[in-house]
């Protein structure tokens, strides 16, 4: 399903006392996408369920998905003008590029770290107020970028049945993958690369 959303981008969150009476003006119309209940299915199987029964993994369109970013905001009409100014948290697209989809892992809570380590981390003051600029603490986890769904030249990918299979068969290849072995073929890639890095650097030194 294709929406074309039309935001009042100051009427996202913002306080109902605060909103400018001019704030109609600005307009931003963005293409919003359902993925097919089948290919969430689909990878919902592939790849199990989390704490909360929710799938690990999901596939969404990237102007669909939006994410806490907090810090000073400034609001402009059609001609330029700035209408308002503040500090303050807004739900904002998550990913680029927004015309594609995009597949996301579910990552525990203490992915993230503890609450206190989040907000030392992210709390900036803007005008002496503290804002943190990644949103609030994703007491439930949060989903988190994988892959993006394009073909190898970057053109769109639509989201079809052989796309959705291809997707959930890796899912499945690295479920099946015990974690040493993963890391494992970590480490050995890192190793090809510094060696191949090592001969690159002979190669020039001996021609230097």
């Amino acid at each position: 399903m294709c929406i074309l959303t039309l935001l009042q981008i100051n009427l996202l969150d913002c306080p109902t006392d605060s909103r400018p009476d001019n704030l109609s003006v600005i307009q931003v119309t963005r293409e919003t996408h359902e993925a097919p209940v089948s290919a969430q299915q689909r990878l919902g199987l592939a790849g199990g369920t989390n704490w909360y029964g929710e799938a690990n993994f999901r596939v969404v369109w990237g102007g669909s998905r939006l994410t806490w970013i907090g810090g000073r905001w400034i609001d402009r009409d059609a001609n330029g003008n700035v209408v308002r100014e503040t500090v303050e948290l807004r739900r904002v697209p998550k990913y680029i590029p927004h015309d594609r989809w995009h597949i996301e892992r579910w990552m525990p809570p203490e992915f993230f770290g503890s609450p206190e380590t989040w907000y030392a981390q992210t709390v900036e003051v803007e005008d002496g107020i503290r804002i943190p600029a990644l949103g609030p603490y994703p007491s439930r986890g949060e989903y988190e970028h994988c892959f993006t769904l394009e073909h190898g030249n970057g053109q769109f990918m639509p989201l079809d049945v052989a796309a959705c299979d291809w997707i959930a068969r890796a899912i499945e290849w690295s479920r099946r993958q015990p974690q040493k072995a993963t890391r494992q073929a970590l480490a050995a890639r890192e190793s090809r690369r510094e060696h191949d890095f090592d001969c690159a650097a002979d190669a020039v030194l001996k021609e230097t």
